[in-house]
């Protein structure tokens, strides 16, 4: 199965289904000597895992993870860095009536189309729960963007059309779905509880602020910063729109508005506004890099639906099981790590091949 390999220098590998003894990541070329805790991997997993609050998917699972390989007395190796996550709350019998019926919303049909056999079992492979492994590939890659100064943050700004007004970081770890604005936050959940109730979902988006990076990352062309990132963020599931500094709201503005001033301040040159989004030609230009994601409604709702079976026949559905009402909350991390892993990628990439 192809498409299971992420990265150029920096490469991660994720294996494993939603239902099956195990998932993880196996990254090459992590460089050695850097300091790795399992602390580092855990403390991101649990921002990702299952069951965090009332606006999640009660599935219990602990997440934790293993270091396998790639790491003594502290440090890496150098060596292929083995991650190991184990499935322990699976319910397989909560999809036994979904093995020929294909559920709207999902990849059953397209799995199906392509391999001719499905893991119907939560989805196997197209699982959201396989982000688990890029999580914790990301808070590897996040150490070393760390170490040079460079940080990555994620949030929601909007759930099921209630939008946040302020942003201050400090709150986005005090609520249940990771909003900068307190008074949102408090009507994102009460917005998530309405559709919940109803036995519906509900979609969002995430924006991402990159600070401290580098002018000079990302090359012309096909790999161009702002494509490798949009690619890295839209292989998330979920994902079903990205847009980078103003995006298409620059549809609107005409080209002396949209364009960034160059200006000198403390020594550098920086632009006076920030349209683009922190890059220019596919290339970072130093300056903060605003990217938003848009999330999708959880497709697993208990709504009745209408669908059909493998033989074309028509069939009702309702779907059972533990499902997050809306994505966002946890999805941040994902964000994060996706991001992290091609920031990490493109450093690598101007150290040893530009």
């Amino acid at each position: 199965m192809a498409g299971n390999i992420f990265g150029q220098l920096f490469r991660v590998t994720t294996f494993g289904e939603s239902h099956g003894a195990a998932i993880g990541a196996v990254l090459d070329g992590v460089p050695p000597g850097l300091e790795l805790s399992l602390d580092d991997i855990q403390y991101e997993l649990n921002r990702r895992r299952p069951g965090q609050s009332d606006v999640t998917t009660p599935r219990k699972e602990s997440d934790q993870a293993e270091i396998l390989s790639g790491v003594f007395e502290g440090k890496t190796t150098g060596t292929p860095l083995a991650i190991l996550i184990r499935n322990a709350d699976q319910r397989s019998k909560d999809y036994s009536s979904l093995l020929k019926i294909f559920r709207p919303g999902h990849a059953d049909f397209t799995m199906k189309q392509k391999f001719g056999v499905r893991d119907h079992r939560g989805g196997g492979r197209s699982s959201g729960r396989e982000t688990a492994c890029r999580v914790a590939a990301g808070a590897v890659a996040r150490k070393i963007l760390i170490r040079e100064g460079i940080s990555v943050l994620a949030y929601t700004t909007m759930i099921g059309g209630v939008s946040a007004r302020e942003f201050d970081p400090q709150e986005i770890e005090r609520n249940a779905v990771r909003a900068a604005d307190p008074q949102a936050a408090r009507e994102m959940i009460d917005r998530i509880h309405q559709v919940k109730d109803q036995g519906d979902s509900v979609g969002g988006i995430i924006e991402v602020r990159v600070n401290g990076l580098p002018a000079g990352l990302g090359d012309p062309v096909f790999d161009k910063l702002d494509a490798r990132l949009a690619a890295a963020v839209m292989s998330i599931g979920a994902i079903k729109g990205i847009e980078f500094g103003d995006g298409f709201k620059a549809a609107e503005h005409t080209g002396a508005e949209n364009n960034d001033a160059f200006i000198q301040q403390d020594g550098r040159i920086v632009t006076a506004t920030n349209h683009s989004g922190g890059i220019l030609g596919g290339i970072s230009t130093g300056t903060e890099i605003i990217l938003r994601a848009a999330v999708k409604p959880t497709s697993s709702i208990s709504r009745k639906q209408t669908t059909v079976d493998q033989q074309g026949n028509a069939k009702e559905i309702q779907i059972e099981g533990r499902h997050d009402p809306c994505l966002c909350p946890r999805i941040v991390p994902v964000i994060e790590a996706m991001v992290a892993l091609v920031l990490a990628d493109c450093l690598l990439i101007q150290k040893f091949v530009n």
